[in-house]
């Protein structure tokens, strides 16, 4: 008896289950793609990590066609055409990855880099910047397990860095009008303000909103925050160089060669655009070379010997320093040191400039 009802209960199970499918075949069939979608998803999650890029844009491709909900699958897939250049597909595919789940903050922030970098199109960029910044997140903290507080807060300092750099291109490719450059400028130097906030120990940050207050004409806040940029990360040639570009239009020559020498010194290691960026740097020292010669004030001229003084403690081979242990953090910490901050801290002409007569002097990240 007991075996009797068994199968009877199997049977209408069945029957019951058929009944289903027969009343409501859509929702089975949905189901049965959502299954053979996750089982390609898996087969390109496989090729993805094996780099074999052109498989898994196949399988990624037919799991979103039979399960277009995987936004996992549409940020894959855009991360592939890009590394492929394709960016319009690129950005289709991260479009698709935050429609189906508007939290995906890193299909948003994908979207904006690549809109902005190598479409141009500077204000769909802003518009996701902007969704990210207004993005509320559940924020969870388990004492030593698990907390996303901190990178919550880091997407919106880097979605905020990220709309700065947007306004600034935009400001960079209009033509003409000074005015709609300084406005843009603005609401970059605004991004900025609130990305150093947030990311109050990055050096990217830091060093475009001195930038931005270069470009704008706000000479004091410039320097002082170039000074910050190198005090955060000393090694990095940009801020020694555009520091030294404003101290020479400030007429502070001797402050200008030091912050040179330094920008120099680090090009020369740098390997990236290294003859084209030394080119720049030589001929702003050449200019202020000529112009301390020309004042012909002995001590600013002892700062042009070629060779080390007799005291110096770096070591030179074939002209290039060595570095070895004992020399790494007194070098590190030379670098470190802006001798110019004390005239910023001072009152200075804050008059604003006119763009063009600025930006083929400082180095403008993507603008060469």
């Amino acid at each position: 008896m007991k075996k009797f009802f068994s199968g009877l209960f199997t049977f209408l199970f069945i029957i019951l289950i058929g009944g289903l499918i027969y009343l409501h075949p859509a929702f089975f069939n949905k189901q049965i793609d959502k299954v053979r979608g996750m089982y390609y998803v898996h087969k390109g999650d496989v090729a993805f990590k094996k780099l074999k890029l052109q498989k898994a844009i196949n399988y990624y491709n037919r799991a979103v066609a039979l399960y277009p909900e995987h936004y996992g699958a549409w940020y894959n897939l855009g991360n592939i055409y890009v590394v492929y250049e394709d960016y319009y597909s690129a950005v289709d595919a991260y479009e698709k990855a935050f429609e189906y789940n508007p939290k995906m903050i890193i299909a948003r922030m994908n979207y904006g880099i690549v809109s902005a970098e190598k479409l141009g199109d500077f204000d769909g960029a802003i518009d996701q910047y902007n969704e990210i910044i207004k993005t509320k997140r559940h924020l969870l903290s388990i004492p030593f397990v698990y907390s996303n507080r901190k990178s919550y807060k880091v997407n919106k300092g880097l979605a905020y860095y990220n709309k700065g750099v947007a306004y600034k291109q935009k400001s960079v490719y209009i033509e003409d009008d000074w005015e709609y450059r300084r406005q843009y400028l603005l609401k970059a130097l605004e991004a900025y303000k609130e990305a150093c906030k947030i990311l109050k120990n990055d050096y990217d940050a830091r060093y475009n909103l001195a930038l931005t207050y270069h470009l704008l004409g706000d000479y004091k806040e410039a320097g002082l925050t170039y000074c910050k940029a190198i005090e955060l990360s000393p090694m990095n040639y940009e801020a020694h160089y555009n520091l030294a570009i404003l101290l020479r239009h400030l007429k502070y020559y001797k402050e200008s060669l030091e912050e040179l020498e330094k920008a120099t010194t680090l090009v020369a290691n740098n390997g990236v655009n290294v003859v084209t960026r030394q080119r720049y740097i030589f001929d702003v020292m050449n200019d202020v070379t000529r112009t301390i010669l020309a004042n012909t004030d002995s001590n600013l001229v002892e700062k042009l010997s070629e060779e080390p003084s007799e005291n110096s403690k770096v070591t030179y081979v074939n002209g290039k320093i060595v570095l070895t242990d004992e020399l790494d953090n007194a070098i590190i910490k030379n670098f470190k040191i802006c001798g110019s901050k004390e005239i910023f801290q001072e009152d200075i002409d804050d008059d604003y400039s006119e763009f063009d007569n600025v930006r083929y002097n400082v180095h403008v990240p993507g603008v060469e």
